[in-house]
């Protein structure tokens, strides 16, 4: 997998290339969630190829990303995804992020409106965590750092995936905890702690011009409905789509789904 270095730290990236006979066409970028890697995209990569440049950024400690000494905060994140996107040269681009990869397409988007085509954002939010939410997630955090992972698999696995999926996704849930169970403790906390102490962007996304699109799994616990509709009553002219059936981890729960609304948005935008 490639990689580059931006201030001493190793981010590791996915690039599908230019699909065959359309060197020009534009670029795709994806974001994963806490806990995850590019990876998660897979069907959504799969679909798009032919049309878009696909590119994954594994945030630091995650995924194929070596730990980092620090800088796991939604700031320094979105530094490193600035500076991918410019290292390719493929701005602007089509952000798509779930969950963290979200709280970076926010940012980005506020903050560096010329690198971005669309915003798409999946299951992610505006607003700081809830204190007590960020308690618990810390307090599980420092439990896998000592424990292992599958200690607290019982209390993480609901956060992240629907209860329909946890029936019908048991394949996909165990390549999740394998990946996962690879992963520095440390990195794997430091994450966490930089999800739990993130400040809000609510004010800042008013100020968001290109086309977004916000979607939302119906039996997301870990950001909610009401996360999405936040976020869409302040990004102007922001779509807004609920999946039935859907949890946090809505590429992986719905892929069908998702990628159909993803296309369906890039057409459109494309037109415009």
């Amino acid at each position: 997998m490639p990689t580059f270095v931006r201030d001493g730290a190793t981010i590791a990236y996915t690039d599908t290339g230019a699909p065959l006979g359309a060197l020009d066409a534009p670029t795709v970028v994806f974001g994963h969630g806490l806990l995850f890697g590019g990876w998660m995209f897979h069907a959504q990569i799969d679909a798009l190829r032919t049309r878009y440049r696909c590119v994954t950024i594994d945030w630091r400690g995650q995924g194929e990303s070596p730990p980092a000494r620090r800088g796991y905060d939604m700031d320094t994140l979105t530094a490193d995804a600035v500076a991918l996107i410019r290292e390719l040269d493929v701005a602007p681009v089509h952000w798509v992020g779930l969950s963290m990869g979200g709280f970076v397409g926010q940012r980005i988007a506020a903050r560096h409106g010329e690198l971005l085509r669309t915003l798409t954002l999946l299951d992610t939010s505006a607003r700081a965590e809830n204190p007590a939410k960020a308690s618990r997630n810390k307090l599980l955090a420092w439990a896998q750092q000592v424990a292992g992972i599958t200690a607290v698999l019982d209390r993480v696995t609901p956060l992240l995936f629907g209860p329909a999926f946890r029936t019908a996704g048991a394949a996909t849930i165990d390549e999740w905890t394998r990946r996962l169970s690879r992963l520095d403790r440390c990195a794997i906390r430091h994450a966490v702690y930089g999800v739990a102490e993130r400040r809000p962007v609510e004010r800042e996304i008013t100020s968001i011009t290109v086309p977004t699109l916000v979607v939302v799994g119906a039996d997301d616990t870990a950001t909610p409905p009401a996360e999405a509709e936040h976020i869409a009553a302040r990004i102007p002219r922001a779509q807004l789509r609920i999946v039935p059936d859907c949890g946090h981890s809505s590429v992986l729960e719905q892929p069908a789904a998702i990628t159909g609304l993803l296309e369906e948005f890039l057409a459109t935008t494309e037109d415009q």
